[in-house]
């Protein structure tokens, strides 16, 4: 399974044609984008559970620099080489949306809004709810004679909401458990496009 971890460091403020939703900019194609990507991470990852444990390494500190002092979800370094790093991820709680029959780059924006519109107030408890990092997209090819694929895009669950996360008022957005997983990072700066995750996996 490809997971793709996109780190975002946004600039909050209003943009009317995007819905109100801050930090979403209108570019010249009218098109609503995240405002600045600092840094992107292709990782390709096994979902299983695993038991084992790792001991964190003597020059890792938390929290990453990569993170842009947005929360993200912890990690233990397995293994660091010249060409990736290997990362167990502790188990945690994302909200999610999945965007069917889409172009990469169309489905990632829509549900990028999508979820923006969520932690911008848009959920039952009308709470403002912090930026995270990173923006996680699944992929997955469809399998059927329309051969669609499905894109789940999700923000990470901020700490203090993981035990109980305010509910979406959008039927397309749910609350995503995932299990803790092995994962294989390599990075490359950059916002990444559809083709940029071809040209480097």
């Amino acid at each position: 399974i490809r997971v793709r971890f996109e780190m975002l460091k946004l600039e909050y403020e209003w943009c009317t044609h995007c819905a109100g939703v801050k930090g979403i900019v209108c570019h010249s194609d009218q098109s609503c984008k995240p405002r600045v990507a600092m840094l992107s991470l292709f990782v390709v990852t096994t979902l299983a559970s695993l038991a084992a444990t790792s001991p964190v390494l003597p020059n890792q500190t938390w929290p990453p620099s990569f993170c842009n002092k947005l929360e993200c979800p912890k990690y233990t370094m397995v293994k660091s080489t010249a060409d990736y790093e290997e990362r167990l991820y502790a188990s945690a709680k994302w909200t999610s949306t999945t965007v069917s029959g889409a172009e990469y780059d169309v489905a990632v924006e829509m549900g990028f809004l999508r979820l923006f519109r969520y932690i911008s107030g848009y959920n039952k408890k009308k709470a403002k709810i912090p930026m995270t990092a990173p923006v996680l997209t699944k992929v997955e090819p469809g399998q059927g004679p329309d051969r669609e694929t499905n894109f789940t895009v999700s923000f990470f669950v901020p700490f203090a909401d993981q035990a109980n996360p305010p509910e979406p008022t959008d039927p397309t957005v749910f609350t995503n458990p995932l299990a803790q997983m092995s994962a294989f990072v390599s990075s490359f700066p950059g916002f990444a496009s559809g083709q940029d995750w071809i040209e480097h996996s």
